[in-house]
């Protein structure tokens, strides 16, 4: 029989090795040599930024929210307090194959997390329609909610303004064949 802690290595052992299957494809295969080095510029930037130790960090006061879900139904932070912890996991969104792994890795683990008296919700900046399709996708069992905005991502202290090199190499990826 599985010890929780075996099962825990084995679970964060699974999602290291998608997270660098998912890095090695793009950064290998997918990504030209000329846009990874203005992702990897605006990554370090970000680090000199020193945004992490600005941000909320675990055990702090969240402040209060209320957002839409995925169907467009208002949920409201405190709310979910009164049932207990809320782990709040924010996303970029749907197009994020990182986000999207570290959300099934929070899927994997959902039961445990119950069964410590917790709940999860996920936090992004697209709409809920966009929402929606990633909570079917992911197949998550956990609310997605629409910061359209990011207000709530301000109030945690994790929103940073893209570089103009970043947002116009993104622009290309979107119009790119």
């Amino acid at each position: 029989m599985n010890s929780p802690e075996m099962t825990d290595a084995r679970d964060a052992r699974e999602t290291t090795r998608e997270l660098d299957d998912v890095r090695a494809k793009y950064r290998g295969k997918i990504i030209p040599k000329p846009a990874l080095r203005v992702m990897d510029a605006e990554t370090a930037r970000l680090a000199a930024s020193r945004l992490a130790s600005r941000a909320l960090k675990a055990g702090d006061s969240a402040p209060d929210f209320i957002l839409p879900d995925a169907q467009g139904n208002p949920v409201r932070l405190y709310s979910l307090l009164r049932e207990g912890h809320v782990v709040v996991v924010f996303y970029r969104g749907g197009w994020c194959p990182y986000c999207n792994l570290h959300s099934r890795g929070f899927q994997r683990r959902l039961a445990q997390i119950r069964e410590l008296g917790a709940q999860v919700v996920a936090i992004s900046p697209q709409l809920p329609d966009n929402s929606h399709s990633t909570q079917e996708k992911n197949e998550l069992a956990f609310p997605v909610l629409s910061d359209v905005g990011n207000k709530i991502g301000r109030k945690f202290g994790i929103v940073f303004k893209l570089s103009k090199g970043l947002l116009d190499l993104y622009r290309t990826f979107r119009t790119s064949p």
